[in-house]
């Protein structure tokens, strides 16, 4: 049986990029078929009214919304439409997610919230192309090494389950915090731990950061800084995650969770071991 998954893609947190990738990381898993429909990087109504029908038109035995904010008007409209539509769905966002969680529940819609993918330092003074695709790399390195990918490779393989299955899909209530990324991680030495953990809660305070220097603070001799610093900050914690995944590495405890030929996750740990 092959599931049929759509994405829909509006505007981008760090997750965005990658989301499709996490399912099929070597393109040749067979059981499922993966469409992508996006906005762009703008995620206001208009945007979206355009994009979700395109993606309900196909015949998709499930359909993945991820943006910033879920409750921003843009994906507030997603989440309307999805709900209204007869398929199931399941909302990817960042932190501010966490207050529409209740609304989601009321719409039917399942969720994964993803704490540390923050918002990024969005002034004209600091923000240009580049420092948007360094900010980006630097978030995906985080939230990679750290685990908070692995859950949400976890959470959707259990939706192609299901489908498989024959089953309802388990909407899932998902958010990744500090501890559910890291026990995801599954690291065997301490300090490897220890740095992944500080890099989720460096990635995690990113976002407020950078709230204020974009939304609080209006002068820009005090705005520049406060953005500028907020990224200082996620290189930092992507420095942080890459030495814990080099600990591990120095002590080939490295968790691997490929897909298999059959589609199914297995695992191994020894460079050299095939994955089971």
């Amino acid at each position: 049986m092959v599931v049929k998954i759509g994405v829909i893609k509006c505007g981008n947190i760090g997750t965005s990029p990658v989301i499709d990738l996490l399912l099929d990381e070597r393109a040749d898993r067979p059981n499922i078929d993966t469409c992508v429909i996006g906005s762009g990087a703008k995620m206001n109504p208009e945007e979206i009214e355009k994009a979700v029908p395109l993606m309900l038109d196909m015949d998709r035995d499930f359909v993945i919304f991820i943006s910033p904010n879920p409750g921003a008007p843009g994906p507030a409209k997603a989440r309307e439409l999805l709900a209204a539509a007869d398929v199931p769905a399941i909302i990817i966002g960042d932190a501010p997610g966490l207050r529409s969680k209740d609304e989601m529940d009321e719409q039917g819609l399942g969720y994964i919230i993803v704490k540390a993918d923050p918002m990024i330092g969005a002034r004209r003074e600091l923000l240009d192309p580049t420092e948007m695709a360094s900010f980006n790399s630097d978030v995906i390195k985080v939230l990679a090494l750290t685990g908070a990918y692995r859950v949400v490779q976890n959470t959707i393989d259990a939706a192609i389950a299901n489908v498989e299955a024959g089953s309802e899909i388990e909407l899932p209530k998902v958010v990744i915090s500090r501890d559910v990324a890291i026990e995801a991680a599954d690291f065997a030495n301490p300090y490897a731990k220890a740095k992944a953990m500080a890099a989720y809660e460096i990635a995690t305070k990113v976002a407020d950061i950078d709230v204020e220097g974009c939304f609080m603070v209006q002068d820009a001799a005090k705005y520049i800084p406060i953005v500028a610093s907020a990224h200082e900050m996620i290189a930092t914690a992507a420095k942080l995650a890459t030495e814990a995944r080099e600990i591990e590495k120095a002590n080939d405890t490295v968790v691997r969770t490929p897909h298999g030929g059959d589609g199914s996750t297995v695992s191994k740990v020894a460079l050299m071991d095939k994955p089971q």
